[in-house]
């Protein structure tokens, strides 16, 4: 059986953050079962811009990311927060998918990484929810203190959080194995 294809979008622009060193260890603990590629270029990607939001004028950058976001079978997104709420570069991402339906129906699994994150939780899960993902209660996590519970080599060293990450997870996976295509937003 081939493994399910994840697509990590980092939300950070910081080499080393805790937002990455999460996604790079979902990647290694669940290299047996999931396919996790990481997306870290989010600082790459120009603007959004509605004038070249179409085929013929769509920058390069954001052509693969939606190939990216097409071909996986789940996302999970995982994000700092900024000024009380998302970073920028994350609701820029965001913003270039909705004009598609790339995101509508898809699995996606939320996790924000940071001293507080509470406003950053909201805005994300307002925009996901609002471009229709498919994303059950238990795939959203709010890891409070992240810097404490990341050491500098990218471990996570708590072991609860450890758990958590591993029910959201868990979660994802169900999720696209049972092909949920309600979206979030319907649920009652």
């Amino acid at each position: 059986m081939p493994r399910k294809k994840i697509l990590a979008i980092c939300g950070s622009t910081k080499s080393q953050s805790s937002s990455l060193s999460i996604l790079k260890y979902i990647q290694n603990q669940y290299a047996q079962s999931l396919d996790v590629s990481i997306f870290d270029s989010i600082d790459k990607l120009p603007h959004f811009n509605p004038d070249l939001d179409n085929m013929s004028d769509l920058p390069n950058a954001i052509r693969t990311l939606r190939l990216e976001i097409d071909q996986s079978d789940g996302i999970i997104v995982c994000t700092p927060e900024y000024v009380f709420s998302m970073p920028g570069s994350l609701k820029n991402l965001l913003e270039w998918q909705v004009s598609t339906t790339l995101f509508s129906g898809k699995p996606v699994a939320m996790i924000v990484a940071a001293a507080s994150g509470k406003k950053a939780y909201e805005a994300l899960e307002l925009v996901l929810t609002t471009i229709e993902v498919v994303m059950p209660q238990e795939s959203r996590l709010q890891i409070m203190g992240a810097k404490g519970k990341v050491d500098e080599y990218g471990n996570i060293i708590d072991p609860l959080t450890s758990q958590a990450i591993e029910r959201v997870v868990e979660s994802l996976s169900k999720c696209i194995a049972l092909e949920v295509k309600m979206p979030t937003k319907f649920e009652s």
